[in-house]
C-alpha cells in the first residue's frame, strides 16, 4: 500500500545543481542532488562533494543536522577534539558518520582530489566557527 501526500510527488534529478544554492566551507565544493530546491525535500540534503586538494576547510559544526559520506575516490580526513589534533581518514569505499553539533574540520591534505556522496539531515546546515 502507498501513501499519497498532496502537494509532494516522486522525482528524479537529473543532475547536480551549482554549488551557489548550498552552504560550503572553503575546500569542499558541495553540488546538491536533493535538496528543497532541487526536489523539496524537508529532511534531508543529498548531494555530490569535490574535495580539492592540498586544502583543509576551516573549524564547522552542522548544527542539529547528522552528516553521512561515502568516498568515492581520494581521501578525506576529519580533524576533531581539543585544539582539532585528533584525526580519522577515509579512502575509497569508506563511510564517514558526523554526529550534529560536532566541531570538526575536513578537508583533503593530499596532492589528488577527493570525492564524497554526501547526505545531511535535516538540511544542509553548515556552521563556520570563526565567523
Amino acid at each position: 500500500m502507498s501513501t499519497y501526500t498532496r502537494g509532494r510527488e516522486l522525482k528524479v534529478v537529473h543532475d547536480v545543481a551549482s554549488p551557489d544554492t548550498t552552504a560550503q566551507t572553503p575546500g569542499m565544493i558541495r553540488k546538491p542532488g536533493i535538496d528543497s530546491n532541487t526536489a523539496g525535500a524537508e529532511k534531508i540534503w543529498l548531494g555530490h562533494v569535490e574535495c580539492v586538494p592540498n586544502t583543509m576547510g576551516p573549524p564547522h559544526n552542522h548544527g542539529e543536522a547528522e552528516t553521512a559520506a561515502y568516498v568515492l575516490k581520494g581521501h578525506i580526513r576529519v580533524y576533531y577534539g581539543e585544539g582539532f589534533k585528533e584525526y580519522m581518514e577515509a579512502g575509497p569505499g569508506d563511510f564517514i558518520f558526523v554526529p550534529a553539533h560536532f566541531d570538526h574540520i575536513e578537508g583533503n591534505p593530499y596532492d589528488e582530489p577527493a570525492e564524497a556522496v554526501l547526505s545531511r539531515g535535516p538540511d544542509n546546515i553548515v556552521i563556520n566557527l570563526d565567523e
